[in-house]
């Protein structure tokens, strides 16, 4: 069966469609958070829940934030002290591993629930977060993240990805978070990903979230019945 990824910055309403699509389709539909933060995840290998578990014992934060920007990136590579930059590798081998046991992990179960005959809807996707920062080549990019982009190649692309668009300032408006010149800046790395997945389509994420749900909706049950999706 079909595997739709919602995907889009946040506050673009990708959670809140993915939930209302198991109640507008015709068909059987499981949800798959397919993204990077441990707190927004429905599946996660016990590894990852107990590093989670650890964290929080500890005091960190929230896991909800997705891939880190590109100033976050560059910061890590500022000169430091050798003990520091062989801690630094083996903290980056440490997470490369269990990032990528992770994404294979909720590959093999949307393959189970493709199995059962469920329509598979991915709440964010692996390849999508990480493909301005690791797998495109556009930036300049550490060990870990060219051999990160290397294995995202290798993960299945859904059938179909449904960006939800909207203005920088209403996402900022909705979330609060960022600035409107870097969320307009992740548009147009979403926009990046339609020549590299099977069905790209796009959606205007300020109308009526029930617009919004109809819409995407009515594309999915077109990709599932052989016909191309009806938006743009």
């Amino acid at each position: 069966m079909t595997t739709v990824a919602l995907i889009g910055p946040d506050g673009s309403g990708k959670t809140t469609v993915a939930r209302a699509l198991a109640t507008a389709l015709p068909r059987p539909v499981r949800y798959l958070y397919m993204g990077v933060s441990a707190d927004s995840s429905n599946v996660m290998l016990p590894t990852t829940r107990l590093a989670r578990r650890v964290k929080r014992a500890f005091g960190g934060p929230p896991d909800t934030a997705g891939p880190p920007s590109h100033d976050a990136i560059a910061e890590r590579r500022r000169p430091t002290s050798l003990p520091r930059r062989a801690l630094r590798s083996v903290r980056a081998a440490l997470r490369l591993g269990n990032r990528f046991a992770e994404e294979w992990y909720r590959q093999l179960v949307a393959w189970r629930w493709q199995r059962d005959g469920a329509i598979v809807i991915y709440d964010r996707h692996f390849f999508v977060d990480y493909h301005a920062y690791d797998v495109s080549g556009e930036h300049a990019r550490s060990l870990e993240q060219r051999i990160h982009g290397r294995l995202l190649r290798l993960l299945p692309k859904p059938d179909l990805v449904v960006y939800l668009d909207a203005p920088g300032e209403v996402l900022l408006a909705r979330k609060g978070e960022g600035t409107a010149e870097a969320l307009e800046q992740r548009r147009l790395e979403y926009r990046a990903i339609a020549p590299t997945v099977p069905r790209f389509v796009e959606v205007d994420a300020t109308q009526p979230i029930e617009v919004v749900v109809r819409a995407v909706a009515d594309d999915i049950i077109a990709v599932v019945d052989g016909h191309a999706p009806r938006s743009r």
